[in-house]
């Protein structure tokens, strides 16, 4: 590998480590080419990336970012799946770590947050963005219909007492 292709890489991954929601590392040593290939489609499906890296040039790239710490993980043959949903990569891979026991989580980070393998675990059992959307726009949407229903109820309910009025006074 060239120096620019090396200078590019590590340009690619502090992007990576800059930018995305949560950064997943694993070791994939006796991975066949068709495990990773499935892997990667799993993956893209739900919006992640998975990308082999040299620990090298990985480390440099972490160099002065957030996750720093993280540079010790990179021991031996590391992949990276991240994604922009801080949960969309920790779920692909916790799941598919289950299925596949070449494919060992490492650990991984989120912002300036370090985890080990259990912690990306439990990173993978959160909500995912969406999913706390309309969560949050659900109960956004049942309270305004609840204060819909409090501002309309005394004029329904004074219309209905002039309604009975002039009911008695027309009898």
């Amino acid at each position: 590998m060239d120096r620019t292709t090396k200078e590019s890489a590590v340009a690619e991954l502090t992007d990576v480590f800059a930018n995305t929601g949560a950064v997943v590392l694993a070791n994939y040593s006796g991975m066949t080419v068709a495990e990773m290939t499935a892997l990667r489609g799993k993956l893209r499906e739900q919006g992640a990336t998975l990308k082999v890296v040299r620990n090298r040039l990985a480390k440099l790239a972490l160099k002065g970012q957030k996750g720093e710490s993280a540079s010790d993980m990179f021991e031996g043959p590391i992949a990276i799946a991240y994604s922009d949903d801080f949960t969309a990569a920790p779920k692909v891979a916790i799941e598919y770590a289950k299925s596949n026991n070449k494919f060992e989580i490492v650990g991984g980070f989120m912002d300036e947050e370090v985890m080990d393998a259990k912690g990306v675990e439990a990173l993978s059992k959160m909500p995912s963005r969406e999913e706390l959307i309309a969560t949050v726009v659900a109960r956004l949407l049942g309270q305004a219909g609840e204060i819909v229903s409090r501002l309309n109820n005394p004029g329904q309910t004074l219309a209905g007492q002039i309604d009975a009025i002039k009911e008695q006074a027309a009898s």
